[in-house]
């Protein structure tokens, strides 16, 4: 995982085109819960999709979020952002502080997340910090937490 992040960084500090906030696709690491990769797709000026292929209590959950972006209004790169998706994956393990019995099996949910976004003008990096909370619909229901990440993207 060391070794992915700093071949991560690497490349992206390796690029010498100014890349500013304005960009259309990124993808990168993100460190936090749920661990994972992570792409991020603008569709219109504000409107972006973002797909998390994340690692989940010993069992693997893919996540689909609608973003709206919107500048801070003080420093140029400096974004904040809110949306809403959904998840879908399985568990398997009997360890998670958010279930109650041991749990094994798929499940469905919705999240909703709000955050803060950095785009570097001199070099094609893009860092993030979320929170991303979740309900579970099917599957083991209920509070799936308040999860959080920061996230480092390579930008195309």
């Amino acid at each position: 995982m060391k070794r992915t992040t700093l071949i991560m960084l690497l490349i992206a500090f390796l690029g010498s085109v100014s890349y500013g906030q304005d960009y259309r696709t990124s993808l990168g690491l993100r460190l936090g819960y749920p661990y994972g990769l992570t792409v991020k797709h603008f569709v219109s000026k504000t409107n972006a999709l973002e797909g998390i292929l994340a690692s989940s209590w010993g069992g693997f959950v893919v996540t689909g979020l609608y973003e709206n972006e919107h500048w801070t209004g003080k420093y140029p790169g400096l974004n904040w952002f809110w949306g809403a998706g959904a998840h879908a994956g399985f568990w398997d393990q009997g360890n998670n502080p958010n279930v109650d019995d041991t749990y094994t099996g798929s499940i469905i949910g919705a999240d909703f997340i709000i955050g803060l976004e950095y785009t570097f003008d001199e070099v094609p990096v893009n860092l993030s910090i979320d929170l991303l909370p979740g309900f579970n619909l099917f599957g083991y229901t209920g509070w799936g937490g308040l999860n959080g990440a920061v996230s480092a993207r390579y930008v195309f």
